[in-house]
């Protein structure tokens, strides 16, 4: 009974080492294009500020400025819950929770924009408001008053602008030195990327960057964003948002789909330009495929249909807002644009709920899994990875708690992280 027993085999072991010999390259180039989930805090959102209007209270103004509309315009859950279609059983816990992030961190990613929405000043004004920016973002991680992400999106790598663009992240960049060193927060965002050599060029840039400075190399990722048709599928045919995550080398953080823009380019007319548009579903899709398993995260755009006006029209717009978040959580686009304080309600209002809604099945079916209890569902390893997912990202942004999880499955924050294929435990 100790005995293994023999079985019978044709071929040779040498088929077996030629057939791995001939597949090293694939093995190897398999691991470096598609390393996995990078295992750390993906924001749900990221709020532009204009580079000019950016300041040491903007954090806090916002957080203050969304929780005086609830007042006014949702005062308690019933509200709240009336307007978005809650169910009872979540509008407390939502509500509850979206007035206690707005008070504790209303921001989970701030981008100071020098783009679009600062636009085109004199030389003497944007190096000014970089360096401020540069001051402002340092102070801010150094008095515990940041939000987990913060950066700038600077100009192009267009010609017209590519030179200020330039000059103004290296100014960022050098006052955050000077400051005390680059916050592990930061995030940088390259807008209207249309060819992957504009890709290599930033990355040749922050590489010179880092050796100017003494930084380790590859210190500096970055985002892309897709707001051109070219940036989807080049005039060879191929999709060129893949060739851009290959020209990043390693550096690109995530891609963000530019609503506008992009909807702009295809030719459609302003008041079908939304994130819920079929251009926008296929460029979406084009980006979600070319991602994945790069561990390059993805993040929806924006509607540019502010909750401003009587309590009516406010509505409609959390409504439209609210709507249209659900959507991309459901599409597995886990973060988007936030433009204005009145959008952040129905941001964790929809987030919190999605992640709560689902938390008890979702448990179940994971602690069954890891149990291998069988139920009314066979899951797979790949399905226990989501899974474990689904519940990192409601733990990450506060949909949920440790406690809840731990009930429900009986496994720790270490064991998620292990399931879902996460290397480290998330920030």
């Amino acid at each position: 009974m100790g005995q293994q027993e023999t079985v019978a085999t044709s071929l040779a072991d040498t088929v077996r080492e030629g057939i791995g010999a001939a597949l090293a390259q694939v093995d190897a180039d398999l691991a470096r294009r598609y390393p996995g989930d990078p295992g750390t805090r993906q924001p749900i959102h990221t709020v532009y500020v204009p580079g000019d209007a950016f300041a040491a209270g903007t954090l806090r103004s916002w957080g203050d400025q969304a929780l005086a509309m609830l007042d006014e315009h949702a005062p308690d859950a019933a509200a709240l819950a009336g307007v978005l279609g809650l169910s009872d059983e979540l509008a407390g816990p939502v509500y509850e929770r979206v007035r206690a992030k707005l008070e504790r961190e209303p921001v989970e990613d701030l981008r100071i924009d020098f783009e679009d929405g600062y636009g085109l000043r004199s030389d003497a004004e944007e190096d000014e408001t970089a360096a401020r920016a540069a001051a402002l973002v340092a102070a801010a991680y150094r008095d515990g008053t940041a939000a987990p992400y913060m950066g700038i999106r600077m100009k192009c790598m267009e010609a017209a602008v590519r030179d200020r663009g330039i000059r103004t992240l290296d100014i960022f960049l050098t006052g955050l030195m000077e400051a005390g060193g680059l916050p592990d927060g930061l995030v940088l965002t390259l807008p209207k990327v249309t060819y992957a050599e504009q890709v290599t060029a930033m990355v040749r840039l922050l590489e010179a960057f880092e050796k100017a400075r003494g930084l380790a190399p590859g210190r500096i990722g970055f985002e892309i964003q897709i707001e051109t048709t070219q940036a989807i599928l080049g005039a060879d045919g191929r999709a060129t948002v893949a060739r851009m995550i290959e020209a990043a080398e390693g550096r690109a953080t995530s891609l963000h789909y530019g609503t506008f823009d992009y909807s702009a380019s295809c030719g459609v007319s302003a008041a079908y330009q939304a994130s819920d548009h079929p251009a926008a579903d296929h460029a979406k899709a084009v980006m979600q495929v070319a991602a994945a398993g790069t561990g390059v995260r993805l993040s929806d755009g924006s509607t540019n249909v502010l909750p401003v006006g009587p309590t009516a029209q406010v509505h409609e717009a959390w409504k439209l807002h609210h709507g249209l978040t659900r959507r991309a959580l459901a599409r597995a686009y886990y973060q988007g644009w936030d433009m204005h304080p009145g959008h952040l309600p129905t941001r964790y209002a929809a987030v919190y709920a999605f992640y709560r809604e689902g938390l008890e099945k979702a448990a179940a079916r994971l602690a069954a899994y890891v149990a291998k209890a069988g139920g009314d569902v066979m899951d797979e390893p790949a399905t226990a990875k989501a899974l474990s997912a689904y519940l990192l990202r409601g733990l990450d942004c506060g949909a949920v708690d440790t406690a809840e999880v731990a009930r429900l499955t009986g496994l720790t924050r270490t064991d998620l992280d292990g399931l879902a294929g996460r290397g480290v435990v998330s920030a």
